[in-house]
């Protein structure tokens, strides 16, 4: 089989993390070719998300590497078993742009979620109209297919928040969003007002909040930066996805890892309570 010439962030993320294994045992990868039987090529190409590896092969390597950690071994070889098709994003493959099929995949298999955000939403408490608008507004214009397609995929994602009893729990997810976020009209009086209400609804979801940092608030100033903290099934697959206009980013080393968690903490702590930023919500959508 040929490599994958566009492995997904999730396939990169098997790659990368066999690597540190590997790296961590002090072992080449011609060392670790030798072990399952193949040549160093393909090691490189496993490591780099660009071709696939069995979990007899990752428990081999894993003991070669003399990895005892069973919960993170488990945990790569469940994405191991993962195939292309099997989840609903899937059928957005070559509509859209990868990084929108990365972001569906990190928020399906993450425990918990936690974003901040200063100007919009996060992308699973967006309604309809709102995320029209955004799409609608972006320079230079997208065709009116491509905002449809974006739209149908960015409200299809809010079904991880809706998972029933056959499936994995819900993530626990928590939004800190600032003031300005509340009080951008996108789409207009009506949809911004519908959005706030739709944000206070869900904000009364089980395992779900939502704070506001407000523009009186003096302890936290780093409203640049969108950033969604994604917890995997075990530590080591912790992920932070960094959105800019240039497009977005997923960072795994422990340096941002730490940064961004706290980060998140900071904003947290400068935010109102969840009950004291309903209220604020409330306020704000009866001023609209």
């Amino acid at each position: 089989m040929p490599p994958r010439d566009n492995p997904t962030a999730r396939q990169v993320r098997l790659g990368a993390e066999l690597r540190k294994l590997r790296e961590r045992a002090g072992k080449t990868a011609r060392e670790a070719a030798g072990m399952v039987v193949t040549d160093q090529a393909k090691i490189s190409h496993i490591e780099a998300g660009r071709i696939g590896v069995s979990e007899d092969r990752i428990r081999k390597l894993s003991v070669f590497y003399a990895c005892d950690d069973e919960p993170l071994i488990e945990a790569l070889c469940a994405i191991a078993r993962e195939h292309r098709g099997q989840h609903w994003w899937d059928t957005y493959r070559g509509v859209l742009a990868p990084g929108f099929l990365d972001i569906a995949e990190l928020e399906h298999h993450a425990t918990t979620l936690r974003c901040l955000q200063s100007v919009t939403f996060p992308g699973i408490l967006q309604t309809e109209a709102y995320a029209h608008a955004l799409f609608a507004g972006v320079l230079p214009s997208l065709p009116e297919n491509e905002v449809q397609a974006r739209v149908e995929h960015r409200m299809t994602r809010r079904s991880v928040l809706e998972r029933g009893d056959d499936e994995a729990e819900p993530p626990r997810f928590e939004a800190i969003v600032h003031e300005a976020a509340l009080r951008m009209r996108v789409g207009g009086r009506e949809v911004a007002k519908a959005q706030l209400d739709y944000v206070l609804q869900e904000s009364e979801r089980l395992g779900l909040t939502v704070r506001v940092i407000p523009f009186t608030s003096e302890d936290f100033i780093e409203i640049t930066q969108t950033v969604m903290y994604a917890g995997g099934v075990v530590p080591q697959l912790d992920t932070v996805h960094i959105d800019t206009p240039f497009g977005g980013a997923f960072l795994d080393a422990v340096a941002d890892l730490e940064r961004y968690k706290a980060l998140l903490d900071l904003a947290e702590k400068a935010a109102l309570s969840v009950e004291e930023s309903r209220i604020f919500i409330h306020h704000v959508a009866r001023e609209l």
